[in-house]
């Protein structure tokens, strides 16, 4: 079986082709993303509008590339692709973005006679890790896209959505059992990156700078508030923590005076001034390491409640190596019996492989006239 994913939630154009046989492994056939990131990294932040305009013109072009790259069909064709079925994110993201991506779908569905699968975008996160097919190196990372197969993957498990938008903790006991545990009130963890990398003056966005920053940093340096870090649920908040680093902006002379020289000397888009490094790199280690602790702890609090045998992370901040490692550290310390899967960091990000992927195991094909956009879809 053969599935055409699209996802246009926010900023990213992603189509790809997947293919899965029977219990075989999921195989990427194609996967093409194209973004409109460099537009809004000029202005700090995505600008809806201009998102949806940039991808009304990458869509096409992105769709004959991957039908090319995956099955080498020309597009236009008198014959429709070898496909079975198209699946799309119609919710949760942005209106103008999804509106793209969902009348682009019905389109080819009703034009093709192929059976149309909606797909709620956040589930699209948790499915990237059930592909594990390996392919041509990106990036310099080679694309094992889990870091175990996923017939390994076993219920109950503990998901943890973790991205600009979201973080969101889940039970999933069976592919049609997922039950929400919690999530965000305030700042998604992404978004706390984003926010406090613009008190700083980073670059947008900002959460691989402040990790690439963390590095060389020290996570001790300064005393920031785990927010929500003792409460009985599963919720989590991050305003608490962009609000302590903005108070420091204020009340610490050595901070205020790197950002004053940032704002005068340097451009946005460049990382940091050598005599600042050390100053702004503690920074960033202790926010990254304040986010990470209550990420983990609340995973792994869900883990052993509710006795889960695996543990899947998802989104955009799952890519995030303090993430990934102290959660694998963590497991090992208790000596859980519990299985780790993360997708390849660059299934983390939105793209159209995960939104096939999550076709293959939802499968609830319905007509392309009952498809909407839905902007405020949850689970």
């Amino acid at each position: 079986m053969i599935i055409l994913g699209i996802e246009t939630s926010c900023d990213e154009t992603g189509i790809a082709l997947l293919e899965k046989n029977g219990q075989s492994p999921i195989k990427i056939l194609s996967n093409v993303v194209a973004s409109s990131l460099h537009l809004h990294a000029k202005t700090g932040g995505i600008i809806p509008e201009i998102a949806a305009r940039e991808q009304v013109k990458l869509m096409t072009p992105t769709l004959i590339q991957a039908l090319k790259d995956g099955l080498d069909y020309e597009f236009p064709s008198k014959k429709p692709p070898a496909i079975d079925a198209i699946a799309i994110t119609y919710g949760p993201g942005l209106i103008g973005s999804l509106l793209v991506g969902v009348e682009t779908a019905k389109t080819l569905s009703m034009l093709w006679n192929k059976p149309l699968i909606p797909v709620n975008h956040m589930y699209g996160h948790l499915y990237a890790n059930w592909i594990c097919a390996k392919g041509k190196e990106q990036n310099g990372e080679p694309s094992t896209l889990s870091a175990k197969p996923y017939a390994q993957i076993t219920f109950p498990a503990i998901v943890l959505i973790v991205s600009g938008g979201h973080t969101d903790l889940l039970l999933m006991k069976g592919h049609n059992d997922i039950t929400v545990l919690g999530g965000t009130r305030d700042d998604a963890a992404g978004e706390a990156f984003d926010k406090i990398g613009r008190l700083l003056n980073l670059p947008y966005p900002a959460g691989p700078t402040i990790a690439k920053l963390a590095e060389k940093g020290d996570p001790k340096a300064f005393k920031l508030p785990r927010p929500m870090w003792d409460s009985k649920d599963y919720d989590f908040s991050f305003s608490g923590l962009k609000t302590a680093v903005l108070n420091l902006t204020k009340t610490n002379q050595g901070i205020a005076d790197v950002i004053s020289r940032r704002s005068r000397e340097i451009p946005r888009r460049s990382l940091v001034n050598t005599r600042d490094d050390k100053l702004l790199a503690d920074l960033c280690a202790s926010v990254e390491q304040a986010i990470v602790d209550v990420l983990i702890k609340k995973s792994l609090q869900a883990a052993k409640e509710y006795k889960a045998k695996s543990i899947l992370l998802g989104g955009g901040v799952a890519a995030n190596k303090k993430l990934r490692n102290q959660l694998s550290f963590e497991i090992g310390n208790f000596k859980l019996e519990i299985g780790l899967f993360v997708p390849s960091a660059q299934l983390c990000t939105d793209n159209g492989t995960m939104i096939a992927a999550a076709g293959f195991f939802t499968n609830q094909a319905i007509s392309w006239k009952d498809v909407n956009a839905n902007p405020q879809l949850y689970y």
